[in-house]
């Protein structure tokens, strides 16, 4: 079939944990709407317990959504639940394998949950692009955790699915595993593969995704192109190194300028605002004499700590500030 427009979307997607004798009712997901565009590398990223994993979990068919509609690759997940599981591949979080079987054992007993004809596996095939095919017949438990972490990615790629889901796929992984295994999913991407990733590591996100989506108590609060989501924070840092070294930092009105242990100067400051001049400006008015500066951008952090924490913090501070007078 042709891809759909979308490789998932959701609309209005609702998902209520009843209440419990230990906790009470749980909105995870508040009606989110969201669009996976075909051959993507897609960023889904939140603090932990903003229903990354219930979005995840309600594609997989792993839990069941209170509310609203959602189809993977043109397939209604209630109307087509075969066809739209059979499209996405997940590579969950958790290592959780079966360590007596070897890789090859592994991967064929998944393409038969599949119903993958024999005739059509292609399970050495998968073992070598994923650099596993003299492991093919070791046991599971005699794999590397990095090893492991490849396995999972072969697995959900037995049934050949136009998305793959990857949830923290390279945590606790070190850094020589983590750049082998995104090489190998970056050979699936560009074969056409969706990929979408969850993901603590923003700098990771930030090189690989092209776009990426940002949920917060269960509201997607940002969804934008990578560049563009970046370039929306209106922040940059001015970085100073004074002709003379200087043992405190200056008071610069209304520009809060912090010594860094270099004895360069830090300075934030907002660039539609134009105000690198006004900064100069100030400089030499405090005597401060300029031997060289340059410009740090903002990068994914400072926009996911904008849209996540500092927005809860603001709106706490908000709430203090509208008690009445006299209330505790």
């Amino acid at each position: 079939m042709s891809p759909a427009r979308s490789a998932i979307s959701a609309r209005g997607l609702r998902k209520v944990y009843a209440a419990t004798k230990k906790a009470p009712a749980k909105e995870a997901l508040k009606g989110i709407d969201l669009d996976i565009p075909v051959g993507s590398i897609f960023g889904l990223l939140g603090p932990n317990g903003a229903g990354k994993s219930t979005f995840i979990n309600i594609l997989a068919g792993l839990v069941t959504k209170t509310a609203g509609t959602v189809t993977i690759w043109g397939f209604d997940i209630d109307k087509n639940p075969r066809q739209s599981r059979a499209s996405i591949g997940v590579v969950p979080q958790e290592i959780n394998m079966d360590v007596f079987f070897t890789p090859k054992e592994a991967l064929e007993i998944q393409a038969g949950l599949y119903g993958v004809p024999r005739r059509e596996r292609r399970t050495m095939e998968i073992l070598t692009v994923l650099g596993l095919e003299d492991k093919a017949n070791a046991y599971v438990r005699m794999l590397s955790g990095g090893m492991k972490r490849r396995l999972l990615v072969a697995k959900a790629m037995v049934h050949a699915p136009p998305i793959l889901i990857l949830d923290e796929p390279t945590a606790g992984v070190d850094i020589e595993l983590r750049k082998q295994l995104w090489d190998h999913v970056l050979k699936l991407h560009a074969q056409g593969v969706t990929i979408v990733l969850t993901t603590h590591y923003l700098e990771e996100a930030q090189e690989l995704c092209d776009r990426i989506a940002i949920i917060h108590q269960g509201e997607v609060v940002a969804c934008e192109p990578t560049e563009k989501l970046v370039a929306s924070l209106d922040s940059k840092t001015l970085l100073v190194t004074p002709t003379e070294k200087l043992s405190t930092a200056p008071a610069l009105h209304p520009y809060a300028a912090e010594l860094k242990g270099d004895g360069r100067l830090a300075i934030p400051y907002q660039p539609s605002k134009g105000e690198v001049a006004a900064i100069l400006d100030r400089l030499q008015a405090a005597g401060i004499a300029v031997k060289d500066l340059t410009t740090v951008e903002a990068d994914l952090e400072d926009v996911f700590l904008e849209l996540t924490y500092n927005r809860d913090r603001q709106r706490a501070l908000s709430g203090v500030q509208a008690r009445p007078a006299g209330t505790s």
